[in-house]
């Protein structure tokens, strides 16, 4: 069966055998010898063989450039594959020279485009990564040669790091944000300005510009801490003078509406309010110099409560000898406001064993008083319910009151506070118990 091909040669010979018999008609109707019609057919024939040559040269031309292409495509590809660490591009074995260059091609030109992109992408994420950095005041991240084309493993690598920097760069923003608003505050409070270049940089600058190191928070932390001690100091100071303040009123009777007026003072610790305190301590101070008399007898009456509650007895009570002294001077006073606060410091170490003795002797009392009733025989002629409840109340005074051997057969256990205050039993249950002086 003939191919096209072959049925187009044949047209071929024919359209050009056609033509020449044509002529050759022409050239008898005109009368052309033989000889020049010879010559003329030759002109013909070396025509259309220069024409054919020349076709077939334009299309082994062709040939030879998509065979070129082709060679140079496979480098290309070859090249690509090794920079995009991509498997080597398989061939289709029974594909024509066009086809291949075709696909070849193609494949350059995706490869090309992914390679822009990688190397678009990576100079995107060095750019984010260079900022992270600079933030959390940490290198930036190694990824390699500058010139060599990141695979997909390292670009996705690449993005968890920048992820996982982004978090730490909010944690720490946050903690910043934090430690900022606490030491503002703090430096408030102390009527204090930023006076290093860090204390400038941390306070007066945005929280997006700040460099969030590890070191940077740290020193910021130490800051304030050190605001925070020195605040805590401040607040202490203030507190004593105020205590002070109280005691002073109190001894020199001041009269509330002066109180009063002194009342704003009375909170915080700024630095007016520190000076204000003290001028009131310094003038309560000379106000107590002038009437000596009158504080002392009030320090006295002070220390006598103190007396009671520490249990003290009467020989340890006379061991303070300024105590009965009519001789009013500042030594004096002295003294009684030593010795006060002295009681006072010791008072406050024991206050729960102290309070848990009162507590024991109001109940014993109540029970002995109960005991004492329990002898009393018109209690039978009550109707109104009373023996009902005294023997409910003596009957749970006898099961709470703690049971101990002692002198007089006192219920108190012993064990409890005489370690602590070196007290004897006997003199706390009678109300004058020998305590340290």
């Amino acid at each position: 069966m003939t191919g096209p091909a072959e049925v187009l040669a044949g047209e071929s010979v024919a359209c050009l055998t056609q033509a020449l018999s044509h002529l050759r008609g022409i050239w008898e109707e005109i009368g052309i010898p033989e000889e020049q019609r010879l010559q003329r057919t030759e002109v013909v024939k070396r025509h259309v063989k220069d024409l054919l040559e020349q076709m077939v040269a334009e299309e082994e031309s062709l040939r030879e450039r998509l065979l070129k292409s082709i060679a140079l495509c496979r480098r290309e590809l070859g090249a690509l594959c090794q920079e995009l660490q991509l498997a080597p591009f398989q061939e289709e074995e029974e594909a024509t020279i066009l086809q291949l260059e075709k696909d070849l091609r193609t494949r350059v030109e995706v490869m090309l485009k992914q390679k822009r992109e990688r190397r678009q992408e990576l100079r995107a994420l060095q750019e984010r990564d260079q900022e992270l950095a600079g933030l959390l005041g940490r290198a930036p991240y190694n990824i390699g040669s500058s010139e060599a084309v990141p695979s997909l493993a390292d670009l996705d690598c690449f993005r968890r790091h920048l992820a996982s920097l982004a978090a730490e760069k909010e944690h720490r923003q946050a903690e910043f944000v934090h430690l900022k608003q606490k030491v503002i505050l703090c430096m408030e409070e102390l009527e204090q300005e930023p006076s290093t270049t860090f204390e400038r940089e941390a306070m007066c600058q945005d929280s997006g510009t700040f460099c969030f190191s590890l070191n940077n928070l740290a020193a910021l932390k130490d800051l304030l801490q050190q605001l925070e001690e020195r605040r805590a100091q401040k607040e202490a100071v203030c507190e004593e003078l105020r205590c002070r303040i109280l005691m002073l009123w109190d001894w020199l009777q001041v009269p509330p509406e002066e109180r009063n007026a002194f009342a704003p003072y009375m909170e915080g610790s700024r630095a007016s309010i520190m000076d204000a305190l003290h001028l009131e301590v310094d003038r309560l101070e000379e106000l107590k110099c002038q009437n000596l008399q009158k504080v002392v007898e009030a320090i006295r009456a002070e220390l006598a409560t103190y007396w009671d509650k520490c249990f003290l007895g009467e020989e340890q009570r006379c061991s303070f000898g300024p105590y009965y002294e009519d001789t009013f001077s500042e030594e004096l006073l002295q003294q009684h406001d030593n010795e006060l606060m002295r009681l006072k410091h010791y008072y406050e170490t024991h206050q729960e064993l102290f309070e848990a003795i009162h507590k024991w002797k109001r109940s014993w009392c109540l029970f002995q008083e109960l005991e004492k009733k329990a002898t009393d025989l018109s209690r039978f002629t009550n109707r109104g319910g009373n023996l009902l409840k005294e023997e409910k109340l003596r009957a749970k005074l006898q099961k709470t009151l703690p049971k101990a051997s002692g002198p007089s057969h006192s219920p108190y256990p012993v064990n409890l506070w005489q370690p602590h205050l070196n007290l004897t039993f006997s003199s706390a249950v009678g109300g004058g118990a020998e305590g340290p002086c």
